[in-house]
Order: C-alpha cells, then structure tokens, then sequence
C-alpha cells in the first residue's frame, strides 16, 4: 500500500463561542489572514526552488450558530435568523471585504436567537490560487522565475480549485446534504465566493473592493459615457455624497473636497464588461457595468455580483417596442418576464414565475414622474408598465414567425435580450432587481434602428435615461434596507444570511 502523504498544515487555532459580533468578525479575520499567508509562504517558497516533501493545506474559516428552537425575536424580517432547530454553518473567505455585511448577519443571529456564534477553522481548504488578491500566474512568473519542479503539478503539492465544489445548490434549492452534515448559514460558501471575486475583475476591470451596493446593468456604451461625465463633475466640484470615482484599471479620482487628485493606471484595452464605481461610505453607492449585448453575459456578470450580496441592481437599456402605440423613447417599466433567452432554464425552472417587487417599481415609477414632470394618467403619455420578452437571437425579427405569435400571445410590450436573465438571476440570488428600458425600434411596425436614426435617439433620451435610474436608487437607499430584501425572493427554509 501507498503511505498517506503528511499534510503540512498551521497550528490550529480553536473553536471559540462568540456573543459580539465584532469580535467574531475579528477572529474570522484572524483565522483567514493567518491562514492565507501561511499558504503564500509556503508556495513563494516552493516557486523559488525550495523543494516540499508533503501537501501544504490551510482552510476558510467558518461560523456556526446551534440551535434547539423554532422560536426567534424579531419576525420582520426576512433573514437574520435560522430556519430551524439544528447545527448552521458556513465558511467565509474575504472577511476584511465583508466586515460590515459579516458584523451585521452575525449580530442578527446573536440577537434574534439569543445564542452565541462559534468561529472556527473549517474543513474546506483554500485553494493556492485564492489565497492571493490578484491573478496567482503573475505573482509565479515574479517570484519563481521558472524555478517551479517540472515534473511534479501544482495540485500535487496545494489545493487547487475543485470546481465541482463550487456549484449554487444552495441558492437554486437542490443541496444534497450528507447525513450528519451542518444545514447551510450563506447562499456561497467560501471558495465559490472566491471564485467569483477573481472573475469580477477579469470581467469588469476593478476590484471587488469598488463594488458598492446599489448596481445599474446597460447594454451599451452611451449610459457609462453619462454616468462618467457626470461622476467626474461630482469630484470636481466637492460633491458631498461621495468620496471617490473608479474605473477599470482601478483608477481612482479623488473627491476635491477630500483633497482630489487620481491614482491608477488606465488600462491598453477595456475589459469584456467595464465597470464604473461612484463610492459612499459604506459601500452606499452607485455601480454601473456595461455588460453588452445577450444573455449570455447578463447571466454571467450576475453570477459573480450576486455573492457581494448587493442590496439592489437594475438593468436601464434599449428595448424594441412591441406595440404601434408606442413612440421611440417611451419608457418601459417590467411588472413581468418571458424568458425566451434560456440560459437559466436549469437552474431556474420556467414554470417559477419573476414577479415584480413593490419597493423596486413605486421608485422607478415615481423617479420617471420626477424626471420627465408627469403624474398620474399623464404618465401614460411616456411610459407603459408591462411584460418584457428576453430572447436569445439578436435577429428575432427574421426568425420563426412563431415567436411573433408567442410575444402577442404573452402581452409583452417590449422586448431585449438581458433583462429577464438580470431579474431571473436577483430571484434566484434573492437581490432585489427591477428593469426601465427605453423604446429605440419597432421593428414589427416599421421602424428599424439605422445609424442615423440611433445617433439622434441616443442623445435625446440616454441622459435623462439615465438620471431616472440614479434617481430611483437614491430613492431605495433612502429607505430601511431591510425593505429591499423582501419575503417574496425567500423560500420555505431559507439560509439565515441576506
């Protein structure tokens, strides 16, 4: 028989019970800086030549709450406490990126439950590539110099990542649990966490860390050329909402009032789905993402967002009006979807409907109002509430026939190709989601978008466009957070972490 290899590992660092949720938060980042590095030692070690008789292992660490009850404080709310009697656990990664959101999900249960937590060393290893910020490629060429063993993987020696291990069974409902196992505490655990933090900077150019909790989707560049324009006059003139603007590259304009200035290299080319960051304290600001054209990438960059566990996103975009009694530039404000795009059909049945939350919709509503300065039935002259059709092929309109007829058959009045993946995936990752589309064609009546005709729509209705969606996140950040997370995007039993 092969003998079991020895695992080199850090001293371990015991279970404690906790009753403040700072001080848990502080430990989880004690176990994780320490843990990390360890790793890092080890692998800059092995990239410069030195030679490792044995695995080398550290792991995430966890929270866990045991409970012997039903009962809990406060029933308001939609998360903050268990589902039931039993062992709750989950492992954390990046506890320094989530110290506010970790100190606010662990005081909740400390207090709605009346029990401590207890923060420990878990048993899911940390990937090597994951116990570095950035790309673990570029710190090998630094620090190895092609000194690595050729004749001996990476993954002989440190963990590397198992994505069959990082799947969302847990937030699509499906998680198969070994008997005995702990009832998941996070929709992501640890590792899948990390995972998606590493893609959102290949996606977006900037780090997680720019990432605030109010996010607009669009589909082209124009909005990202406004929101631009208008966050580089914030921090000219001393806005006094916000502090810093990001762009990919992670460069950062200074506010003037803090002192101004800009740090960062711009990068030689843009990344797929570029990002843009007007930071509040308290990660209370506006993040806007160019994710392009298609489902595809709507599904994707959401993915990844949703485990910053973001209070809200909305997708602003262009829209083919379905109806003659429709104008180019009307508004179209989504109650509902037909998901004619198809990339979540397996993990979101078809059959489970998106509906529309009142929180999201009364601030668009009331933001199109405020901007365009209609009320009431004079609203109707600019904007109609209905379904919106996502579909899969950009050429819809020179395909089947068929789906002309499903369209009429589903009253749609609009139709795209991101906003029933955006919405589909905040339900499925309870993020609150809403969707404002402004009507650019009518190609089932006559009115195809040529160059000439977009130039001029665009620069009539893109900046307006786009006030009425910033002006509708201030309306939702104006308003108890706990409001946005609503019962509606909860299940039966449901993980204790928004």
């Amino acid at each position: 028989m092969q003998p079991v290899p020895s695992i080199l590992t850090p001293r371990p660092i015991a279970t404690e019970a906790f009753t403040d949720a700072i001080a848990a938060v502080a430990r989880l980042e004690e176990i994780y800086e320490r843990n990390t590095r360890f790793l890092r030692d080890r692998f800059e070690a092995y990239a410069n030549g030195e030679p490792l008789t044995t695995r080398v292992r550290a792991t995430y660490p966890f929270v866990r709450v045991t409970t012997s009850t039903h009962a809990r404080l406060d029933s308001r709310l939609s998360y903050g406490f268990v589902a039931g009697p039993g062992v709750h656990e989950t492992t954390v990664t990046r506890p320094d990126l989530f110290r506010v959101y970790l100190t606010e999900q662990i005081n909740l249960l400390i207090r709605n439950h009346g029990i401590p937590v207890e923060i420990g060393e878990s048993y899911e290893p940390i990937p090597i590539h994951f116990a570095y910020r950035r790309d673990i490629n570029i710190d090998a060429v630094l620090l190895g110099r092609g000194k690595f063993p050729v004749d001996r993987p990476l993954r002989d020696v440190f963990d590397t990542p198992d994505l069959a291990a990082m799947d969302d069974a847990i937030a699509n409902g499906v998680l198969q649990r070994l008997p005995g196992a702990p009832e998941p505490l996070a929709l992501f655990r640890a590792a899948r966490v990390d995972y998606s933090l590493h893609r959102l900077y290949h996606y977006t150019g900037t780090d997680p860390e720019h990432f605030q909790n109010f996010v607009i989707f669009t589909n082209y560049q124009f909005y990202v050329d406004v929101f631009v324009r208008l966050c580089h006059n914030y921090m000219a003139s001393g806005y006094p909402a916000s502090d810093a603007f990001i762009e990919p590259g992670n460069v950062v304009t200074h506010n003037a009032r803090l002192g101004g200035g800009t740090t960062g290299v711009v990068p030689e080319r843009m990344p797929q789905m570029p990002a843009f960051h007007l930071m509040e304290p308290g990660y209370r600001g506006t993040s806007v993402i160019n994710i392009g054209t298609g489902p595809s990438n709507a599904r994707t960059i959401t993915d990844h967002v949703a485990v910053l566990r973001p209070h809200a996103w909305l997708m602003l975009g262009h829209c083919a009006g379905l109806r003659n009694t429709q104008k180019l530039g009307d508004y179209v404000l989504a109650h509902g979807y037909v998901r004619e795009d198809h990339v979540l059909d397996e993990e979101l049945p078809l059959w489970a409907p998106i509906p529309a939350l009142a929180e999201m919709q009364v601030a668009l509503e009331q933001a199109v109002g405020e901007v365009t300065g209609l009320a009431g039935f004079e609203l109707k002259r600019v904007m109609r509430t209905g379904t919106v059709a996502s579909v899969d092929n950009r050429n819809w309109e020179i395909g089947d026939p068929a789906i002309i007829r499903r369209l009429s058959q589903s009253r749609a009045i609009a139709l795209d190709m991101e906003s029933a993946a955006i919405a589909a995936n905040g339900f499925r990752f309870r993020v609150a989601y809403g969707t404002l589309l402004c009507v650019s064609d009518k190609p089932l009546h006559g009115e195809i978008k040529l160059a000439g005709m977009a130039g001029e729509f665009y620069r009539q209705r893109v900046g307006q466009h786009l006030e009425i969606g910033l002006k509708a996140l201030e309306k939702l950040k104006a308003q108890e957070w706990e409001r946005l997370h609503s019962r509606k995007l909860r299940s039966f039993a449901e993980v204790a972490f928004q």
